[in-house]
């Protein structure tokens, strides 16, 4: 090793030969053997030390000169990218010296404040409670990396793959003894639970402990070989329930950092996640658990600061998604799960919907609160797609689609796109309920009235209510089509550089002329218009008797701000024809039919 340390001659530390130096660690960049060759003389003639001497000397007499030059050299040390050099480095003698010559960056007007961010990370050591003096020495130098990595890291598009790989090696295998040895200390994650949940502890404290928390889970995930291990650990110690109660508190940095974790689960496993809500749900009639808590995250959170509303609605998706619970739970225990869910939880989704669509229009001023309203279609799109038993009842029930797509009068118009949206996935899955709900509730009327006061324009708005009835068109969805040209055929002629509304009439008549057809061969079978609509009415009808029969054991929701629904009363009134029940003619099994197997009406959802 000193031999070939006498190879790299190195300039004298001193100050006027610092150009020299900082010249000498540039010029070896693309050589891997000079780079060796390098960090074995710098390491031998202890010269890091040497230069941090430098750093101290230029600081107190301001030589900003000097300052830039120990810049490039320290850094151009980093990017030799050698593990003996940075057991060096980022040693407690060394770590503030080194940060100190990062912060005299000369791109820069004013120094930056490393030193400073470091000392701050630091007091994190004086809430943890690491009672062995190596394991401290080691999570601090394990900060001290992580945090020149994030200030040095170049752009890897300028630089070779692999670019400073050891120190990201480095890095990892201080997390991994770090973790090993903090698993050992039995009395480690007890403490540290105890303290997050004792309202004793102060709130900069349990900020402090549930950043370190989340550093310390986001790191355990990604070791495949010891997470089960660490999820029992974790099980036994009511994560979980933890986690639900600090994504309640008050301070912003515990709820954001309490979420990052559970996205982590939810990542990672989320099995775990989906098996505790499903027994929370069954355990307990409170509003107040996970499932409620991260919608609450999503729908009332205050501070748009926050933000992670992507994030929220990624762990929301996963927790409902009965493709996903199918991996552990039986079709049973999924639809089980999903009954608990509409009586209970979706309310409190819904909230911010049924209160903000008033039969008396009022313009969203407030851009939060359309942001709210966006992503609370878009779950609602979600939910139409997974859980089309469950949801195709709540829609009817309680009016839904109207509701929504008062909104695209919003002048915000990404709200009104996501109210177009969330109708174009109803009439996408081409459900015949659906598809009669829409006519007989005249819902297209909204999507209609967008296309004429677009008419003049080229907007998303346009374009997406045009999209619509597109994929009416040419998936010949007849019930629609009849409905669009008897109703608005005159209002829409005056859209001309539009072909669709001629393509629909064409649909129309080629449709009727199949009708007669039908007619004429079989004269017996008379299955007008009225008698379609009458049906689909009956159909409607026993929807709400299913529904009103749940909900007399369900915990009563808020009121709607809106009152009965006007689709349903028309429904209702049209009732003249033989009842054959929803659950008979579209294959959804019905609770007065106890002999149909309950595996069967949990395969609809899933």
């Amino acid at each position: 090793m000193g031999r070939i340390g006498r190879l790299m001659d190195l300039p004298t530390c001193e100050l006027h030969r610092l150009r020299e130096i900082a010249d000498l660690v540039t010029s070896v960049r693309l050589s891997r053997t000079r780079k060796q060759k390098l960090a074995l003389a710098l390491k031998n003639k202890g010269y890091i030390p040497k230069l941090l001497q430098l750093f101290q000397v230029c600081e107190s007499a301001k030589n900003t000169e000097g300052l830039h030059l120990l810049f490039d050299i320290v850094r151009g040390i980093l990017y030799l990218d050698k593990a003996i050099l940075f057991e060096v480095m980022f040693s407690d003698e060394c770590i503030l010296g080194v940060l100190g010559c990062l912060e005299y960056d000369p791109c820069l007007a004013q120094p930056g404040r490393h030193r400073e961010c470091l000392a701050k990370t630091a007091k994190l050591q004086e809430v943890i409670p690491v009672r062995d003096p190596e394991l401290r020495k080691k999570i601090r130098q394990a900060s001290g990396a992580q945090y020149i990595q994030a200030i040095i890291m170049p752009n890897p598009s300028d630089f070779e793959e692999g670019f400073l790989s050891t120190l990201d090696s480095f890095i990892s295998s201080r997390k991994e003894e770090i973790l090993h040895g903090l698993q050992k200390d039995e009395a480690f994650l007890p403490e540290v639970f105890e303290q997050l949940t004792n309202e004793a502890t102060g709130g900069e404290q349990r900020c402090e402990l549930i950043k370190f928390f989340k550093e310390f889970c986001a790191f355990s995930f990604t070791l495949p070989e010891k997470r089960d291990e660490f999820l029992q650990t974790l099980g036994k110690l009511g994560f979980l329930p933890t986690l639900e109660m600090l994504m309640g508190m008050d301070e912003l940095q515990v709820r954001s950092a309490a979420t990052d974790i559970l996205s982590y689960l939810v990542e990672f496993s989320p099995t775990t996640v989906q098996e505790f809500v499903m027994q929370e749900a069954r355990q307990s009639e409170k509003d107040t658990q996970l499932i409620t808590e991260v919608i609450k995250q999503m729908i009332c959170t205050p501070s748009p600061e926050f933000g992670g509303d992507n994030q929220l609605m990624e762990i929301f998706c996963a927790l409902i998604d009965p493709e996903k619970m199918l991996a552990t739970a039986s079709n049973l225990e999924v639809f089980e799960f999903l009954d608990i869910f509409y009586d209970r939880y979706i309310h409190v989704l819904t909230a911010p919907l049924l209160a903000d669509t008033s039969d008396e229009w009022h313009e969203i001023d407030n851009y939060r609160t359309a942001e709210i309203l966006a992503s609370v279609l878009e779950l609602l799109s979600f939910c139409v797609e997974r859980h089309q038993y469950h949801m195709k009842i709540y829609m009817i029930k309680k009016d839904l689609l109207r509701r929504a797509l008062v909104l695209m009068k919003s002048k915000h118009k990404f709200l009104a796109l996501s109210a177009l949206r969330f109708m174009r996935k109803i009439i996408g899955l081409k459900d015949e309920l659906y598809n009669h709900y829409i006519t007989l509730g005249k819902l297209l009327e909204p999507v209609v009235n967008a296309v004429l006061d677009n008419r003049n324009r080229c907007n998303l708005l346009k374009s997406a209510s045009m999209e619509l009835f597109e994929f009416i068109r040419k998936e010949n969805i007849q019930l629609l089509i009849v409905h669009i040209v008897e109703n608005f055929s005159d209002v829409l002629e005056s859209v001309t550089d539009i072909h669709t509304f001629q393509g629909l009439k064409t649909k129309y008549e080629q449709g009727k002329d199949q009708q007669k057809e039908k007619l004429n061969s079989v004269p017996s079978i008379l299955l007008g218009e009225t008698f379609v609509k009458e049906a689909a009415a009956s159909q409607v009808d026993e929807v709400l008797q299913f529904s009103e029969r749940e909900e007399k054991a369900a915990p009563v929701s808020p009121p709607s701000s809106r009152g009965s629904c006007p689709t349903c009363t028309t429904l209702t009134a049209a009732l003249a024809a033989p009842k054959r029940g929803i659950f008979e003619i579209f294959g959804f099994p019905g609770d007065e039919d106890e002999e149909t197997p309950p595996k069967k009406r949990a395969r609809l959802d899933s």
